[in-house]
């Protein structure tokens, strides 16, 4: 249904991340994966959800001069923020485990802001989903850095990993956000944006 509304568009996804790869597959899109280096970097004046729809506005900005008005590129950016700060990708175990650790027998929330633009609109939308963990033994956070890559993830999990099945005590908001991209949001957007240009 959605590719038909897009059919004479270019769908470009800005992203490397499998699993949202995966979502764009599962929504019935024809798209491309086209990426370009970017330093993640924000103002330190910038609070909560300000803060991934910076980012994902950011990093839409090296495609801007190779857009043409029938591409639909997507960028997007998840943090975790907790205790009034946000939680980016660990840059090793250590801080991996130190992430984790903050977040055992708490609520945090996750925040995915999508942009989805080209040289005449730029539209950005962000959902946030409230994720309450049990209390981490040490043992066990060791046992996912091990086991896992959490690296490559905004407060150093996935929440359909492991630690995310035996962790999870309760949900509020979408579980797809939480993997990395709200896909009811990006459908819903990208419906009335097929409808109004």
């Amino acid at each position: 249904m959605l590719n038909q509304k897009l059919k004479d568009r270019h769908i470009i996804l800005a992203s490397g991340s499998p699993r949202r790869q995966e979502f764009f597959r599962n929504l019935g899109l024809d798209f491309e994966i086209r990426l370009k280096p970017i330093k993640e970097e924000y103002p330190d004046r910038l609070f909560h959800f300000e803060i991934s729809d910076y980012l994902a506005q950011l990093k839409s900005l090296p495609f801007l001069e190779e857009l043409n008005e029938e591409d639909i590129l997507v960028t997007s950016d998840t943090i975790v923020w907790h205790k009034g700060i946000a939680l980016g990708k660990p840059r090793n175990n250590d801080e991996a485990f130190a992430m984790i650790k903050s977040l055992s027998n708490d609520t945090h929330e996750v925040i995915t802001s999508v942009c989805i633009r080209n040289k005449i609109f730029q539209k950005t939308v962000n959902a946030i989903t409230k994720v309450t963990f049990k209390a981490f033994t040490d043992e066990e956070i060791w046992y996912y850095i091990k086991t896992c890559s959490p690296l490559d993830k905004a407060g150093a999990y996935g929440i359909q990993e492991w630690i995310g099945q035996i962790g999870v005590t309760k949900i509020e908001g979408s579980y797809f956000n939480v993997m990395g991209l709200p896909t009811h949001l990006v459908y819903d957007t990208l419906i009335k944006i097929a409808d109004e240009f």
